[in-house]
């Protein structure tokens, strides 16, 4: 873990408005879908950017507790912090501050499943004391609301010796708790003016609000000296519990564990970092309390994956593609049991939830992939444990999920009598991964039969067929190997599109006819573990891929000189949204292009890798050491979007260790 280091670039930091380190970030989280984030240098830009976001259980979900701290130096302490550096060690943030003669270290981690943040300064190196002044401002509000609130709160606060708690109406309070030598508070309440929050100015979102602070904390350090300060919505008994120190070694450790589980591939180098950013996404919910209480009568515990930071909460979709990436190829298998396990339970009218809101313990259903996901998530799992009493335990879930397809099930999602083909859609919902939406215009509807929908329902079929046969029911597994041939003779005939040498992206479409758009769907044909195109077609399909939708961040949504591309996603959320699936670029889609270029090139892992190196300098853009959601779609490839997401990493991850690569 010591060489686990990752140091951003020094630069002079003159002019805000063209600082890069108002445009990276930081991320830490607490395994319960809490977390803290904010810019390197500091500034607030967004919403969500926090030293505690806290996770509830629902109502209210995550609530923004600590917004910021100011910090100032000096004697009188005056000075804001100059910053030297800023760097990740074994994947936790530490900024370095130098003013004149004094050097200043400063560290931040969130205790292991606490709704806590311990922030620790350090004076490595000056002559006498220096008076070290924190003032901490609050707005409390749930993550994801506008940064000017409805109305005006009202803040208590209550001093009891050494402890300190702010609170407002229906909310458990805040805790501060503050160690170091002589620290005292002054009290001194403010409330700033209108602070901007240039992100969400950006964006088209509300992007002006104050924050509430009821003094500051002082402390005068002498070289070696430390002062932490605890924020906290846990009890004090549990704020006490660990000592700054004793909770730095705990979470090192936990880490260390974490990092010897994985597999070899990615234990250190890049490799590890990936795995250190895995763990940001799999988190035991808080929300869900009937769900908890179900799993722990069987003897099973509860796991779910925050699909993207900030604002992301658990999808069915982005959980089944990120499953593998995230934890087989981490070493966690039993965690990734008991996500299929819960899932399992919300199977409804043949399909797994699509996400569930944030607030809320009920999913929605609105997806036509999620369910044909999980069976291919399922087998990858087989596949690293054997675990086939899940597979017994689940399979009448897996065998409702395929009758409902057959028969017709909601949202229009049914298998055509005609050729055996999986049709989906209905009007006003975007049941494909290419959800976007804005009002009630579905950006990309794709209502018909879409390519990757019944790539996945033929191996689906497939994968049921063989593990009925394995169980010995070969008389059940009979109808679904037919039924599987009639998808794949079905397929090849209809999907070719002989005059541009790739596949359709939906045949049958909306309207009639079929839509001949140049996508990265069409690769989940070959990529996965039962392809359904038949290998001749194979090679032009990749080369149109390769040459059209390739980029050293992943693939493009939609190839250039398509009436609809869109070049780059900014704007408001309407112009965003006309962007998303319309050429943007995707992360996660570099795993299936690996997986379908080894199946070219079964002899070769080592020359897939370089497909990943442009996640490597990407590790020191938007969210140090994780993966942004998406990208443009042209140079420089700008990274936009969430700033850490699931699947980005899960995929970069897993296809990390199936090309082998163990440093950079």
């Amino acid at each position: 873990m010591a060489d686990l280091i990752r140091v951003l670039p020094r630069r002079e930091l003159r002019d805000p408005e063209s600082d890069p380190h108002l445009r990276q970030e930081w991320l830490v989280t607490n395994g319960l879908g809490g977390y803290a984030s904010g810019t390197v240098s500091g500034a607030i830009t967004r919403r969500y950017h926090g030293l505690l976001i806290a996770a509830f259980q629902h109502p209210p979900g995550r609530m923004m507790m600590l917004n910021g701290l100011s910090e100032l130096a000096g004697v009188p302490p005056e000075h804001t912090l100059p910053m030297a550096e800023f760097r990740l060690e074994a994947g936790l943030p530490v900024w370095r501050y130098e003013l004149e003669d004094f050097v200043l270290e400063k560290r931040l981690l969130m205790p292991y499943r606490q709704n806590t943040v311990h922030i620790t300064y350090q004076l490595l190196k000056g002559r006498g004391a220096l008076r070290l002044g924190l003032r901490p401002a609050v707005h409390f509000r749930p993550h994801d609301a506008a940064v000017s609130g409805t109305e005006r709160q009202k803040y208590v606060l209550t001093v009891t010796e050494d402890q300190f708690e702010i609170a407002t109406q229906d909310l458990p309070p805040l805790r501060l708790l503050v160690l170091g030598p002589g620290a005292a508070f002054t009290f001194d309440r403010k409330e700033t003016g209108s602070i901007p929050f240039p992100t969400e100015r950006s964006r088209g979102y509300d992007w002006q609000g104050s924050l509430w602070s009821p003094g500051y904390f002082r402390c005068d350090l002498t070289a070696g000296d430390k002062i932490t300060l605890i924020a906290s919505t846990e009890n004090w008994e549990t704020v006490r519990a660990l000592t700054p120190e004793t909770a730095f070694q705990a979470e090192l450790e936990r880490r260390k564990l974490l990092l010897a589980a994985a597999a070899p591939e990615v234990r250190t180098g890049a490799g590890a970092e990936l795995v250190l950013a895995a763990d940001q996404f799999l988190i035991t919910p808080q929300g869900r309390v009937q769900d908890a209480a179900r799993a722990h009568a069987a003897g099973d515990d509860i796991r779910t994956v925050i699909a993207g930071y900030h604002w992301f909460t658990d999808w069915g979709r982005d959980t089944m593609i990120g499953l593998e990436g995230l934890t087989l190829s981490t070493g966690r298998q039993s965690e990734a049991g008991w996500i299929l396990r819960t899932f399992a339970h919300y199977v409804k009218d043949g399909l797994i939830p699509n996400l569930f809101p944030e607030g809320q313990s009920a999913g929605l259903y609105h997806t036509a992939d999620a369910s044909l996901w999980f069976f291919h998530a399922i087998h990858r799992y087989l596949e690293a444990t054997g675990d086939r009493s899940t597979l017994r335990l689940i399979q009448p879930k897996l065998q409702e999920i395929l009758d409902c397809h057959r028969k017709g099930t909601r949202f229009g999602i049914a298998v055509d009598p005609a050729d055996g083909l999986l049709r989906q859609g209905e009007e006003g919902y975007q049941l494909t991964w290419m959800d976007a939406k804005v009002g009630d215009w579905v950006v990309t509807p794709r209502r018909g039969k879409a390519v990757e929908i019944n790539a996945l329902w033929y191996n689906a079929l497939c994968l049921m067929a063989r593990w009925l046969d394995e169980e010995g029911n070969a008389e059940e597994a009979r109808p679904l190997a037919e039924a599987a041939a009639r998808t794949r003779e079905s397929f090849n005939r209809r999907f070719w599109f002989a005059a541009g040498g790739y596949l359709y992206d939906v045949v049958d479409a909306e309207g009639g006819g079929d839509d001949s758009s140049c996508r990265p769907n069409q690769l989940i044909a070959i990529s996965l573990d039962h392809p359904v195109l038949d290998r001749a077609y194979w090679e032009p399909v990749m080369d149109v891929v390769t040459h059209r939708l390739l980029t050293p961040l992943g693939l493009r949504s939609l190839a250039p000189g398509s009436p609809d591309y869109k070049p780059k996603y900014y704007g408001d959320l309407r112009s965003r949204d006309a962007a998303y699936h319309q050429g943007t670029v995707w992360a996660w889609l570099i795993g299936p292009y690996i997986d379908a270029w080894l199946k070219l090139h079964p002899e070769e892992p080592s020359r897939a890798r370089h497909f990943l190196e442009g996640f490597l300098a990407h590790f020191n853009e938007q969210c140090v050491g994780s993966i942004s959601e998406i990208f443009d779609a042209e140079a420089p490839y700008t990274p936009r979007g969430c700033i850490a997401q699931a699947w980005s990493v899960a995929e970069v991850l897993r296809s990390w260790v199936k090309t082998g690569a163990r440093t950079e």
